[in-house]
């Protein structure tokens, strides 16, 4: 039997978790890009703390702006391809990566031990979410809160090798 989602913390949307949500991301960033991934390629908070839900790094260029932007994200391997989720702790709308990829979907990612490997980002559509979530789930459990927090179906996206 699944276990009943954690009610939704107090002040998650206030401009304060963001600020530290964009700075312990930038952290992030460069402790992976500087030890090749021996540091930040694993996610140890909430369902990870037992359980470390592997990190990638995510290159995406601003649909607006033009300027390049890297994203730590957990990820989900599935045989070639990469699976992310833009579920933003479940806030009410998607994290701007999602958005710039929408735009710009030819991109490139890092993992650990391996720099600018080539992918093309696309939404899963209904059936492939449906088949993905669950797996996604098991990888974070988190994932589940972040989708009963929300009115917004959470974007599920897939990286394919190009």
């Amino acid at each position: 039997m699944a276990a009943l989602p954690k009610e939704k913390p107090e002040g998650l949307d206030k401009p304060i978790v963001a600020k530290i949500i964009k700075y312990g991301a930038k952290a992030n960033v460069r402790l992976f890009k500087l030890t090749n991934g021996r540091i930040g390629a694993k996610w140890r908070i909430g369902a990870g703390w037992k359980k470390p839900v592997p990190v990638l790094l995510l290159d995406h260029v601003g649909r607006k702006s033009g300027q390049e932007f890297t994203t730590p994200l957990l990820y989900l391997p599935d045989g070639p391809r990469l699976v992310v989720v833009a579920s933003q702790g479940g806030l009410p709308k998607n994290p701007q990566w999602f958005h710039n990829l929408v735009a710009h979907p030819d991109t490139s990612v890092d993992l650990p031990r391996e720099r600018g490997r080539a992918v093309r980002a696309r939404i899963a559509d209904a059936t492939e979410r449906a088949a993905l979530w669950p797996r996604l789930v098991e990888l974070y459990a988190d994932f589940d809160n972040y989708q009963s927090w929300t009115d917004r179906e959470i974007p599920v996206v897939v990286l394919e090798p190009r």
